[in-house]
């Protein structure tokens, strides 16, 4: 089976976290009782605090966890292709989506993951980890790297083919520069607020949340419809 998790959002690091539910979920996918959790944090410049966050969660929960390091990709493809053969669980961090992806590629991780994800190993992303194993995402990373001042689509992996847009919330500047965009695209996105993931296996999608109250919705040009979790 294809096993997928698609996280809009949440807390993690600085002694907050509101995923547990979602955490535990991507767990019991592995079906095994002490899996293997592989964290990859190439998305921003806070890589080992991210995993140090996550090591503790995902420890508390039974897991045995390790860490690819931006120095084993450079230095020991290897370690790299050991530490992904070994993994129960591939969970890809938040931050700059459009630096996630080329740092995926330089590397040819996206390879290694694809033959994962084909042998059944649960792929789980935050926020732009989820923007980048779906066919694209609406994503601030142009407005962080300052070469634009509105969210836009930037491409993802493909590993399955929805749109996502994480972080929703109605009536935000990002809501209605998507509204706006979808004015001009035949598209479909799903959008996500905080505390809730798309868990997707053999591409039946499920909705799972930490918060009953956050919402998810599958929006296009002038339509917008609430999924049930």
């Amino acid at each position: 089976m294809k096993k997928l998790m698609l996280i809009g959002g949440g807390n993690t690091r600085n002694g907050i976290y509101n995923t547990k539910e979602i955490d535990e979920e991507i767990i019991r996918m592995t079906n095994k009782d002490k899996p293997n959790f592989l964290f990859i944090g190439l998305a921003n410049s806070f890589a080992d605090s991210y995993y140090d966050s996550m090591k503790t969660i995902y420890k508390n929960l039974g897991c045995n966890t390790v860490y690819l390091k931006k120095s084993n990709i450079v230095n020991n493809p290897d370690i790299v292709k050991n530490k992904i053969k070994e993994a129960d669980i591939i969970y890809i961090g938040g931050g700059d989506t459009i630096k996630l992806l080329e740092n995926i590629k330089e590397y040819n991780i996206d390879i290694l993951l694809k033959e994962a994800y084909e042998d059944g190993v649960v792929l789980a992303g935050m926020s732009a980890g989820a923007i980048l194993l779906s066919k694209d995402g609406f994503s601030d990373s142009k407005i962080t790297r300052k070469e634009s001042d509105k969210h836009e689509f930037v491409e993802g992996l493909n590993f399955i083919d929805i749109s996502f847009c994480p972080h929703y919330e109605k009536g935000s500047n990002k809501a209605k520069e998507l509204e706006e965009e979808l004015t001009k695209k035949d598209k479909k996105v799903y959008c996500l607020e905080n505390c809730t993931a798309l868990k997707i296996i053999d591409n039946n999608i499920d909705v799972i949340k930490s918060n009953t109250e956050s919402k998810v919705y599958i929006k296009s040009n002038n339509i917008e419809e609430e999924i049930k979790g």
